[in-house]
């Protein structure tokens, strides 16, 4: 991935150094969508930095006057590009995102201000026609993020899927909200804005 900068953040692949940064925010995830991904150890950060540094689905969130990660974009195409021949997943115009940042970092705007200019990258660089994120209806704070950035909820997926269980052992299933936003409607909010 190429790195993009905003007035106060980089985003970039992730690197070695990352492995203390990332293990601060993974140690304790905050909402079950993360129970999977969490990492005990530094040596389990390193081995994890190592894997995403090569994988352009992570990208690293940094404070550009320090280079100290502070959390994480990731994203990955859905379904098959209606124009590929091949119907090939890797051509696909629909982008599904999400974030995960460090608790420490919360309230100073840079969650909007690194996934507004990851949703700049990719409908401007990348031609991507649409982008969306999946959000548990308990995480309030991602579902404020989704509308900030001009999403639109597109509705709600009871008992969607189960990241933890329950205390008898059975799956606790999750409610998930949609929310979206088209190119266009995204064009002509940067337009309204000006």
């Amino acid at each position: 991935m190429q790195t993009i900068e905003t007035s106060r953040l980089i985003l970039r692949n992730f690197s070695s150094e990352d492995a203390a940064g990332l293990l601060e925010y993974t140690a304790n995830p905050r909402v079950n969508c993360f129970m999977d991904h969490k990492l005990i150890t530094l040596e389990d950060a390193a081995v994890e930095v190592e894997k995403r540094s090569k994988d352009d689905s992570h990208i690293a969130v940094c404070l550009k006057d320090s280079n100290e990660i502070i959390g994480e974009l990731f994203g990955m195409t859905e379904g098959p590009d209606p124009d590929s021949e091949s119907g090939s997943k890797s051509d696909s115009d629909t982008y599904s995102v999400g974030w995960n940042f460090n608790e420490r970092f919360e309230g100073k705007g840079y969650a909007s201000e690194s996934a507004g200019a990851f949703m700049q990258y990719l409908f401007m660089e990348q031609g991507i026609r649409r982008i969306y994120a999946y959000v548990e209806d308990n995480n309030y704070r991602s579902q404020k993020l989704c509308e900030k950035l001009g999403m639109r909820r597109e509705g709600l997926f009871l008992e969607f899927i189960s990241f933890v269980k329950n205390e008898d052992g059975t799956p606790k299933y999750e409610n998930t909200y949609q929310y979206a936003i088209l190119k266009k409607e995204w064009l002509a909010q940067q337009a309204a804005a000006e």
